[in-house]
């Protein structure tokens, strides 16, 4: 498994990537969509957060965001809404 971007954070993504892969291959393939691995998750992503705010990286994505949001953002939705 692979290195976060924040050397503080690798040890939870790949406690999370080992939950999310036994997750995967031993339930949701199986039929049970029964989630198992949320709290790994979220605490990923608050260290992640983290990490990119201390890169400054944080404004970098929002930006991209903002010039190019995810085709089903709630945010692209609103927009389509005015036109």
């Amino acid at each position: 498994m692979s290195s976060s971007i924040g050397e503080k954070c690798t040890k939870i993504k790949q406690e999370y990537d080992s939950c999310f892969n036994t997750w995967y291959s031993e339930k949701f393939l199986k039929g049970d969509v029964t989630p198992m691995c949320d709290d790994l998750f979220f605490r990923y992503k608050d260290c992640l957060l983290k990490v990119l705010e201390e890169k400054k990286l944080d404004t970098l994505l929002a930006d991209a965001r903002k010039d190019n949001p995810f085709p089903n953002s709630s945010a692209n939705s609103e927009s389509n809404k005015k036109d």
